[in-house]
């Protein structure tokens, strides 16, 4: 228990300090852009492609890890993490500034996937679960607090501090030496096929906030788009085991919950976007918005103890439908913060956001565990785990594009509209769950 405790807690302090690359970062987006003498939609690239990248290589840390071990992909995922910070903490240009912050969501990838599976390989039973609960929790607590302590450090030492931030992620991996594995499985690496899964996604995010930088990048994003949705589908169909194995794709309740839980982080990273733009632009400081947005992060500590008790009363499918229906009444309820600058508004919005991202992800996981072979859930929570990241991407590039189009709080409702959608999507599975419970009322009834 000692050792689960000591092992846990540090993974959680890497976990947030990872997380703390895009709230943290969030708010000094306005800076940046004053700095560099861009837009606001333009500056929210920093934030949109080191979702997109952690997103991306999230999944290839997990195969990679059961090729050659935790250890490895561990170290060399933190220190890409810490010199992609440092990169971008001393970027001389906004270009060099997105470069750097690719690098860094690529490295902070490895930190979600390798914790969860050194937990897994490390403990088991009661002791497994509370642990990854305290992952959880601590990750939680230190993410919450990303706004307020990038406000801060803004104020102190300028944007370039705030983005130098994960380097201290470096100090956190001597503390988990002995919990890093060396094993070796022979499980193969898809390399081609990540690369088309990143073309496909990146092309995606380039055509939402291609109204913040002009036609050529929609030309770009479009272009990827049309050549990488066609081939990954054809190298799916070459290599049915490969990085997108095709009993994973092929099954419809994991890839419809995946969409519908993406919904929910791409309401987050929306308003981690609009929150600064809005408040900063009527003369508050990033600190201030930290502030304001600290009551959310207070109530991130209590979401993991309720989340294990509502998905097992309620189901994975229905909480991942109240997770998302709570998504959208926070993201309209923000667009009318930021449409009248009612910073009370926005706080509630979102506190209540952070109690539907905190039910989302395990929903999903659950969501996952019960519609896969025990054999394929760990590629299946990893494919899973790309879509709902990738859905936080698309959320900040939404109002990072359409924001400069028609204002942030147009942007908003747009972002709203997807967790509706994400419902829509689960609506067979929602059925089902309720077949399901009508036929253990029954068998009760006739004992």
């Amino acid at each position: 228990m000692s050792d689960s405790r000591r092992v846990s807690t540090v993974l959680g302090l890497l976990f947030g300090l990872a997380g703390m690359g895009s709230a943290a970062g969030a708010i000094a987006v306005p800076v940046v852009a004053e700095d560099f003498g861009i837009s606001n939609g333009t500056a929210t690239w920093t934030i949109s492609l080191y979702v997109l990248m952690l997103a991306v290589t999230t999944a290839v840390y997990g195969r990679v890890s059961a090729l050659v071990g935790t250890r490895l992909p561990l170290l060399f995922g933190v220190g890409l993490m810490a010199v992609g910070a440092l990169l971008a903490a001393a970027a001389p240009t906004f270009t060099v500034l997105l470069l750097a912050r690719m690098l860094q969501g690529a490295g902070a990838a490895a930190v979600p996937t390798l914790g969860v599976t050194i937990v897994n390989g490390r403990y088991s039973g009661d002791v497994r679960s509370v642990a990854l609960g305290r992952v959880t929790a601590v990750a939680a607590a230190l993410m919450s607090i990303g706004p307020l302590v990038g406000g801060l450090l803004e104020h102190a030492l300028g944007w370039r501090a705030v983005m130098a931030m994960p380097v201290l992620g470096l100090l956190l991996v001597p503390p988990l030496w002995h919990a890093l594995t060396r094993h070796r499985d022979g499980v193969g690496l898809d390399v081609l096929g990540a690369a088309l899964v990143a073309l496909s996604a990146g092309g995606v995010v380039l055509m939402v906030q291609s109204p913040s930088t002009g036609v050529s990048v929609l030309a770009i994003g479009a272009f990827l788009t049309l050549l990488g949705v066609p081939a990954t589908a054809a190298w799916v169909r070459r290599r049915p085991d490969g990085f997108l194995p095709i009993s994973v794709v092929r099954n419809g309740v994991l890839v419809r919950s995946a969409v519908s839980a993406a919904s929910v982080p791409a309401a987050w990273f929306a308003l981690l976007v609009a929150a600064p733009a809005v408040l900063v632009a009527e003369g508050w400081e990033p600190w201030q918005v930290g502030m304001l947005l600290l009551p959310s992060g207070v109530v991130a500590l209590f979401v993991p103890r309720l989340v294990g008790p509502v998905i097992g009363r309620i189901g994975p499918y229905r909480a991942m439908a109240v997770s998302a229906l709570g998504a959208t009444c926070s993201s309209v309820a923000m667009a009318v913060g930021a449409w009248y600058v009612v910073p009370a508004l926005i706080a509630v919005a979102a506190s209540f956001l952070t109690v539907a991202f905190g039910v989302g992800q395990p929903s999903l996981v659950a969501a996952v565990a019960d519609s896969t072979e025990p054999k394929v859930q760990g590629v299946a929570l990893g494919i899973a785990t790309l879509v709902f990241l990738a859905g936080g991407s698309v959320g900040s590039a939404v109002v990072g594009g359409l924001g400069s189009l028609w204002g942030v709080e147009h942007a908003l409702l747009v972002v709203a509209v997807l967790p509706l959608l994400g419902v829509l999507a689960l609506l067979p599975d929602l059925g089902r769950a309720r077949t399901a419970d009508a036929e253990v009322l029954v068998g009760a009834d006739a004992d």
